[in-house]
């Protein structure tokens, strides 16, 4: 069974965005589309409605959210294949059960109700942190919406932690043939004590080498796998989430990988991924590393 690309739909900007990233999605990967919206997602976001509180007025606006997305949608590909659901439950609910059953969940930035101003909004934040699948949080300009960079990043993490990522990364640069760039931050041993360094080598040396090795060990499977996936490696000397951010300026899509923890409540996401999810300047996938 195939199963679908989740997207979260409200009818706010950021919510279109993410319908119109996720029909280029669908559409490189021949998958079926599935839109969503949370008839009680305004609440949840702390908006009110434009309609009355009343049920049946929350249905029509929720019916008519996810009728006018799905529109866009065959505006865009009139092939693909679409179908709606509108959930009597909040956004964050709501989208985690759809998660079970699907190949990826998509969510705008932020929805509405949002501040102007906010990074990014309550429910895509959520998403991310508990999901079972990966989950992609669209931001970012129109050079990198678009594709305009040719260019995936992937920060290399412990194995443990990106295995799953890793794949997803090189999937999706072989599906848009484009370059797959892996991407390792290490600290200057004058700010971070030297571990396992013989007094012969240098430090700085010992560091970066350790990083560029970690990479190997991380591709080597899925690049002899993907031979067709060029495939470049980064190594920075520097903290994870700044010059993560920066390279993000020129790249169309961020993969992080994500561990879950069993039975544990509340966000799980370390500080690099939140960061990024706030600042990145291009969609951001967080992947979750499944049993």
């Amino acid at each position: 069974m195939t199963l679908p690309l989740v997207v979260g739909v409200d009818g706010s900007d950021g919510s279109l965005l993410a319908v119109d990233w996720a029909v280029d999605l669908a559409t490189r990967h021949r998958l079926p589309l599935r839109l969503v919206h949370a008839s009680l997602w305004e609440r949840y976001e702390g908006a009110l409605p434009t309609l009355s509180r009343e049920r049946s007025s929350e249905q029509v606006l929720a019916e008519h959210i996810v009728a006018s997305a799905a529109e866009r949608v065959h505006r865009h590909n009139p092939d693909l294949h679409v179908s709606t659901e509108t959930s009597p439950a909040d956004a964050v609910s709501a989208l985690l059960d759809e998660g079970r059953n699907a190949t990826a969940l998509i969510t705008g930035s932020r929805g509405r109700g949002e501040l102007k101003g906010t990074l990014l909004g309550s429910v895509s934040l959520a998403v991310a942190a508990r999901a079972d699948c990966p989950v992609i949080v669209v931001r970012g300009d129109k050079a990198a919406l678009t594709g305009s960079h040719e260019r995936i990043l992937l920060a290399a993490g412990e194995a443990d932690t990106c295995r799953d990522a890793v794949s997803f990364a090189f999937r999706e640069a072989g599906a848009r043939g484009c370059e797959l760039d892996v991407v390792r931050a290490w600290r200057h041993p004058g700010r971070e004590a030297a571990v396992d360094i013989t007094p012969a080598e240098d430090p700085e040396h010992g560091h970066e080498k350790r990083a560029a090795a970690l990479i190997e060990n991380l591709v080597a499977d899925a690049s002899a796998a993907h031979s067709d996936v060029r495939l470049r490696r980064t190594t920075v000397e520097g903290a994870a989430r700044k010059e993560l951010v920066h390279l993000s300026a020129a790249a169309d899509l961020l993969v992080l990988g994500a561990r879950r923890r069993s039975g544990h409540f509340g966000f799980q996401l370390g500080r690099v991924s939140h960061t990024l999810l706030h600042h990145a300047a291009c969609p951001v996938a967080v992947v979750p590393n499944r049993a």
